[in-house]
C-alpha cells in the first residue's frame, strides 16, 4: 500500500461563467449543450445580474470591442445613423454596451482555472458553435 500526499497547490478549479441575456435562442442552445455535457457553470444574466464597466472592459482587453459589438442584432438595427456612426473606439464601443447589453454579442464563456501555486488563468469564447465548445473544454 502506497501513501499518497496531496498538495493544495496541485490542485485545479474550473469555473465557468457563461455571460448573455436568458430569452436569446444562442444562449439557449449554449446552455443546453453545457448541461447535456454535464459540464458545470454559472449563468449571468446582463439584465437581471449587471453588468459593472470593470467588467466589461475585462471582456474588451481579451475579446476586442468589435467582436463583442453585436452590429447583426434588432438593438444595433434599431439605433439612429449618428449614434452607430459615433463608435469608432474601444471607449465609445464600451458607452454603449453599458447602455445596451443587448448589443453585446452573447453568450461569452469564460473559463477561470486555478491551479499550481495558485495562478489564474483564463480562456474566453464568443459565440456558440458545438465544435468549438467541444474544443474549448477539451483542454482541461
Amino acid at each position: 500500500m502506497s501513501n499518497t500526499t496531496f498538495h493544495p497547490d496541485t490542485i485545479s478549479h474550473t469555473i465557468s461563467i457563461l455571460y448573455g441575456i436568458k430569452n436569446c435562442d444562442t444562449i439557449k442552445k449554449a446552455r443546453r449543450w453545457l448541461e447535456d455535457q454535464g459540464i458545470p457553470y454559472q449563468f449571468h444574466d446582463y439584465r437581471v445580474d449587471g453588468l459593472s464597466p470593470e467588467l466589461l472592459q475585462s471582456f474588451i482587453e481579451h475579446v476586442g470591442w468589435e467582436s463583442l459589438l453585436n452590429t447583426r442584432g434588432t438593438t444595433w438595427r434599431k439605433l439612429p445613423d449618428e449614434q452607430k456612426a459615433a463608435i469608432n473606439n474601444a471607449e465609445t464601443a464600451k458607452t454603449l454596451m453599458l447602455e445596451h447589453p443587448s448589443i453585446i454579442k452573447r453568450p461569452l464563456l469564460v473559463s477561470s482555472s486555478e491551479g499550481s501555486k495558485s495562478k489564474e488563468t483564463k480562456k474566453y469564447l464568443l459565440g456558440f458553435k458545438a465544435e468549438q465548445y467541444q474544443q474549448f473544454f477539451s483542454h482541461d
